[in-house]
């Protein structure tokens, strides 16, 4: 129960300069008013009743005491209410200076229900004040009949300010709301152009590649079409193969965009898939080498289906840009990454080297980038072309 009391509602707004002025000003005025009603001159004796003979001195101090904590409303607004109430017995035995605390209470109150951060406490301390001064009210009542329209207006005035403060509030919360839902609907534009991004870069990769390997073995098969109906046999067949892991992959990465059938779709491929790649190379006529060093060791999906597509383009690049040169790819697990190396003797370049926009190493690099990964690609100095990427593991 305590806790709940100590619990702020909100915080406490900040106090400007001019606000601070204001509540000086607030403050003398209450005094000044009070000192000339204790030394005959008060203006309007319905508000402050002079005071009686022989209070003298005693009386301007605590008149002077009873206003001074209104400087410090705002800053401290529930401490100053608390303190207001507990001086009200001070005043009891005068109808002035009780009827100037009173004063003093209703503005505290004010601005404790207003500005306090305790809001509990805050409102817990009117039906207090209300129970105080009615036991502490003799002979004449505090509030003079002039002031009740004043006191009706105040409130009038309390609850227009209050209702604008909420809508004050209400209309940066919906601000707030906005602008928060302006920035999901960027993120989520941001998240499908990365997501089309990525897609595009699957089916170049799945597109190229494939099509390369149909391409080669269908102009092999045309060249000895006539004279060896065998090996036209073997091209013809190898195209096959190349159409059909074509369009497998193909379904895989439209399965992504539908999310329809994903039951039946092949694994994506991973390391475990290279020897097959190697393979349909070599059966292209392409001599391919496989080498692996270190010790073989898990690797996540995202980061595996990355190494594939390195190993995949490089190879790739190699039959469309160094036609009859020799390939090797090395696939070697560090303590902290696995490396992978495309290395070729060189060639001529073949009929699709025209083809494509050159982005295959650039969207390498994109994908290498997401896991920490990096690329680096350049010829060779004793000729041909090598390709290194590089990508981050947990140590074993």
């Amino acid at each position: 129960m305590w806790a709940r009391l100590r619990r702020r509602s909100e915080t406490l707004p900040p106090l400007s300069w001019r606000g601070q002025v204001f509540d000086v000003l607030v403050a003398a005025a209450l005094a000044l008013a009070a000192v000339s009603a204790g030394t005959g001159t008060a203006p309007s004796p319905e508000l402050f009743p002079p005071a009686p003979p022989g209070h003298g001195d005693d009386l301007l101090e605590l008149l002077l005491l009873l206003v001074g904590p209104l400087v410090l409303r705002r800053r401290y607004p529930l401490t100053i209410l608390w303190v207001v109430l507990a001086m009200a017995p001070m005043a009891a035995d005068t109808q002035l200076a009780l009827r100037l605390s009173f004063y003093a209470c209703v503005i505290a109150a004010y601005t404790a229900a207003v500005y306090s951060p305790y809001r509990i406490p805050a409102l817990a301390g009117l039906p207090v004040a209300v129970v105080l001064y009615s036991g502490l009210q003799q002979g004449p009542p505090a509030v003079p009949p002039a002031m009740v329209p004043l006191l009706i207006l105040g409130v009038i005035a309390i609850a227009a300010a209050g209702l604008r403060r909420w809508k004050q509030q209400a209309d940066e919360d919906r601000a707030r709301m906005s602008e928060l839902e302006r920035e999901r609907s960027e993120a989520l534009d941001r998240a499908t152009g990365q997501e089309r991004a990525r897609i595009a870069r699957e089916l170049h990769d799945v597109v190229t590649h494939n099509v390369s390997m149909m391409v080669i073995q269908a102009g092999a098969a045309r060249k000895v079409l006539d004279s060896s109906p065998e090996q036209t046999r073997e091209a013809l067949l190898t195209i096959e193969a190349g159409g059909r892991a074509a369009m497998t992959e193909l379904r895989h990465v439209m399965g992504l965009l539908t999310m329809d059938g994903a039951a039946d779709l092949a694994p994506q491929p991973g390391l475990d898939r290279l020897g097959t790649l190697v393979g349909l190379l070599a059966d292209s006529g392409v001599p391919v080498t496989l080498a692996r060093s270190g010790e073989p060791r898990p690797v996540p999906p995202g980061a595996e289906l990355t190494a594939y597509r390195v190993v995949q383009e490089a190879l790739t690049n190699t039959v469309k840009h160094a036609s009859g040169a020799t390939a090797r790819v090395l696939v070697e697990y560090g303590d902290d990454q696995l490396r992978l190396e495309v290395t070729d003797t060189g060639g001529t370049a073949g009929p699709q080297a025209a083809t494509g926009g050159g982005h295959g190493l650039t969207g390498l690099r994109e994908r290498l980038a997401v896991h920490g990964g990096t690329l680096r690609a350049g010829p060779r100095v004793s000729g041909g072309y090598r390709v290194d990427a590089r990508i981050p593991l947990e140590s074993p």
